[in-house]
């Protein structure tokens, strides 16, 4: 797996929708900073329209020396011969991935300690833990869990060898607070 520092950018359709902006120009301009990896993240689209977006994407992604995620979708992403695929706590669970042919890297969503303990014991490529701050890009959010629940979180990951995203209202104005 890439190292899993900084930024870790979600290109989510719903939230370029709102904002009227272009999910591959957007995902463009964030690979400038080249970044580990790029995850899109599409809810609401239908499978011919994510699948077409992960074939845009894989290489634009490749050029960047990013790794690129389908959020919710194992099929998908290996139809589009990207790199892995991001399951939250209500997707196919993670040995259910691994399973697959293809060998998805896979990385997984956990909102507590409880469920990260059992992400980890499961061994994913990496585990995203939040909502850190309160997030109004996903419906029905979890609470946030703040700053000191991260820093648990973090040294969990860290026991396990395992790489850690914090995910959910994260802003530049959260950044020095992160890091």
């Amino acid at each position: 797996m890439a190292r899993m520092r900084g930024l870790y950018p979600i290109v989510d359709l719903d939230t370029l929708a709102k904002r009227n902006l272009a999910p591959l120009a957007l995902a463009e301009a964030v690979l400038t900073a080249r970044p580990p990896l790029l995850q899109l993240r599409a809810k609401q689209q239908t499978a011919r329209v994510v699948l077409e977006l992960l074939t845009q994407l894989k290489p634009l992604c490749a050029r960047a020396g990013t790794q690129l995620f389908a959020n919710d979708r194992p099929d998908l992403a290996l139809l589009a011969g990207v790199d892995g695929v991001h399951v939250g706590q209500d997707d196919l669970p993670l040995e259910c991935v691994r399973r697959l042919p293809g060998a998805l890297r896979v990385g997984v969503s956990t909102h507590d300690h409880v469920q990260l303990a059992q992400a980890l014991a499961l061994r994913p490529d990496y585990v995203a833990f939040g909502p850190i701050f309160a997030t109004s890009s996903k419906q029905g959010a979890d609470p946030a869990l703040g700053l000191e629940a991260l820093r648990r979180a973090a040294e969990m990951a860290k026991a396990a060898g395992i790489p850690l995203v914090a995910i959910g209202g994260l802003t530049l104005a959260h950044a020095p607070d992160l890091a």
